[in-house]
């Protein structure tokens, strides 16, 4: 090989850069965030349910609100009926944000920590919260 010194050199090179950034991050770990839904409007209810059980909201909630979203906008249905046949009004601000209005603590939570960027507050005004 004529220059097999240096393809091999740079070869170790790319393969040493290429690994820094694993070998930077090796044995750090990012805790789970647990979203805080201790609010005022969740303490004053008698029946801490949301409109799903809560293993299905957490793991279906964006379809959710993706089919909540077609339903009120494209089809006019503006009526939720969920599995155990109690009836809610479709809606981000007034339904899911009336329970859940600490969004810093309940939404970017896990949105910052999966790296998701929802746009729901492209259309929707995000709640304002109280700083007490």
């Amino acid at each position: 090989m004529y220059k097999g010194r240096k393809i091999i050199t740079g070869l170790i090179l790319f393969v040493g850069l290429a690994a820094i950034p694993f070998f930077y991050n090796s044995g750090k770990t990012s805790v789970k965030p647990e979203p805080n839904i201790d609010t005022p409007a969740i303490q004053q209810l008698a029946e801490k349910q949301c409109v799903e059980p809560r293993e299905f909201m957490k793991a279906n909630h964006m379809q959710l609100l993706n089919d909540w979203r077609d339903s009120a906008v494209r089809d006019g249905s503006r009526i939720y009926v969920n599995s155990q046949g109690k009836q809610f009004t479709i809606s981000l601000q007034n339904t899911c944000m009336h329970c859940h209005s600490n969004k810093a603590e309940f939404c970017d939570k896990c949105h910052t920590y999966a790296n998701v960027k929802p746009y729901c507050w492209n259309c929707h005004i995000a709640p304002k919260e109280n700083k007490t």
